[in-house]
């Protein structure tokens, strides 16, 4: 009997369900991308029963595919798009509004309001995270003033609310579990990472029922057991973490100082800072990494809406390209100085400039501007804003000058040689860059006892290649000036 371990990727474009074989190797995958809505400008939601036909067709798929009758699932673990907000009835299962997404500004204006009541320091103090529409406390309050009759079935307990991987969880598991996980938890603005609980002051200020809440467990954990799902019947949910988190779990970033950045729709550099959550004072977030045994590891993070999903609009939205391959080659027959900056806020910026009114603009145009310098610039700008992340901690007083990186951009060679360039530090790309579905996979497997110890998973880790960086400090810092410019004339 072969044993894997199987793991629901769950992300802002796609689902994705991958089976693991117990040494960290993909074994089957199976991925599903679904709709995204736009009903008004700065708004994005996904429609839940999207999301969850998503997730039951690509586990059946992998399992058809992937395992046969005497293999062995021992575990599966749950990683997903984090902030994204749900509430469903409890009785029937169903949400009762559209999920809003992590990138959705909708609720700048009261974020905004409430920051002018100079109310931030205390959330901050208390939730490491700002005041801004892309957490889920604002998504629960605005559901709850604009779907009719919510906050009184709210008030009643007739419903709950849930991060992507508790919605998953209460349909796995047949509604018999509603449960979450210290990093899903840690970016509600509702959880005190200090006290490890749902902060009642905080429950106050957003009006929000404490009786909607998920239960915390760590990170590592039995979460309940799989019903009605096929082949997947009586197996257990064991481990469960935010995309984000996941991803650091999985580049196995388990000491202090070391830090990994992820390229899918958007972008998140996370530094580990041990068991120390360290207070930026560069707008960067305070959150925590994992919980295991009930002790939390904190990290920092800078948190960029618009990466990969930069690709997908000039895919999708203008048409410059047909598919994300076509970029390599493209940004290879261009000079990195052809001064052309795309600045890629759809949905506002994020850190370190937290603006949910920004919009995204291209600058430096002329008549000599074509495709392969616009799609150019759509990468640089990836790049870039990752270096306003590594300024911003440098400013913090830690620089991470090895970055291992994963997500599905990293499969481009000339971005990863322009991101060792312009953040003047080595880039190492993992030989497994699925990161993130290997990061839910490695706590199901602590939890299921198939390894013992992260140092085992430390050892696990392989390096693909490292890029080092080739530019001279003037010609980064030049590009990097441009760039700088661009940003203020928005």
């Amino acid at each position: 009997m072969t044993q894997y371990i199987l793991s629901i990727d769950q992300g802002t474009t796609s689902s994705r369900a991958i089976l693991f074989t117990l040494d960290g190797n993909i074994h089957a995958t199976s991925q599903q991308e679904f709709p995204q809505h736009f009903p008004a400008s700065g708004w994005v939601e996904h429609d839940p029963e999207d999301i969850w036909r998503t997730v039951r067709e690509t586990c059946d798929d992998v399992m058809a595919k992937g395992c046969g009758d005497n293999d062995e699932v021992v575990a599966v673990g749950i990683t997903n798009q984090r902030e994204t907000t749900v509430l469903w009835d409890r009785a029937t299962g169903e949400a009762i509004y559209p999920a809003i997404v992590w990138q959705d500004r909708r609720t700048a204006d009261w974020c905004e309001s409430l920051k002018k009541q100079s109310l931030e320091p205390s959330v901050n103090n208390k939730t490491g995270l700002l005041i801004d529409p892309y957490f889920s406390a604002t998504k629960i309050r605005w559901v709850l003033d604009n779907v009719p009759g919510a906050q009184q079935r709210a008030d009643r307990g007739e419903l709950a609310f849930g991060t992507i991987d508790s919605f998953l969880l209460w349909r796995l598991t047949g509604g018999r579990e509603h449960r979450t996980d210290a990093t899903n938890a840690s970016r509600t603005l509702l959880f005190n990472i200090y006290d490890q609980k749902w902060d009642p002051e905080l429950l106050d200020l957003f009006g929000i029922p404490a009786s909607l809440l998920p239960q915390v467990m760590d990170s590592a954990a039995d979460f309940g057991q799989i019903v009605d799902n096929g082949r997947l019947n009586g197996t257990s949910v064991m481990g469960m973490a935010g995309d984000q988190q996941a991803a650091l779990f999985g580049q196995t970033c388990f000491e202090t100082g070391m830090a990994k950045s992820t390229y899918g729709t958007g972008c998140f550099l996370m530094l580990n800072t041990g068991d120390k959550a360290l207070t930026s004072e560069h707008r960067l977030l305070t959150t925590v990494a994992y919980r295991l045994n009930g002790k939390p590891a904190y990290a920092l993070e800078g948190s960029i809406f618009i990466a990969g999903a930069a690709i997908q609009w000039l895919r999708d939205g203008l048409q410059l390209i047909r598919d994300a391959c076509e970029t390599e080659p493209l940004a290879e027959g261009t000079p990195v100085d052809h001064g052309v900056y795309l600045v890629p806020a759809f949905t506002g910026l994020g850190a370190p400039y937290w603006d949910p009114n920004a919009r995204g603009a291209i600058f430096g145009l002329t008549r000599d501007t074509g495709i392969k310098e616009i799609v150019t610039a759509g990468l640089q700008s990836v790049c870039y804003q990752t270096k306003d992340l590594q300024k911003a901690m440098e400013k913090d007083g830690i620089r991470p000058i090895t970055l291992r990186v994963d997500g599905g951009m990293v499969a481009n060679n000339w971005v990863l040689q322009f991101l060792a360039d312009i953040l003047g530090a080595r880039v190492d790309r993992p030989a497994l860059v699925e990161t993130t579905a290997l990061g839910a996979a490695y706590l199901a497997g602590l939890q299921a006892g198939v390894y013992k110890s992260l140092e085992d998973l430390s050892s696990m880790w392989r390096c693909d290649r490292s890029f080092e960086a080739t530019m001279t400090k003037a010609q980064r810092d030049k590009l990097y000036d441009g760039w700088l410019k661009a940003i203020r004339k928005l």
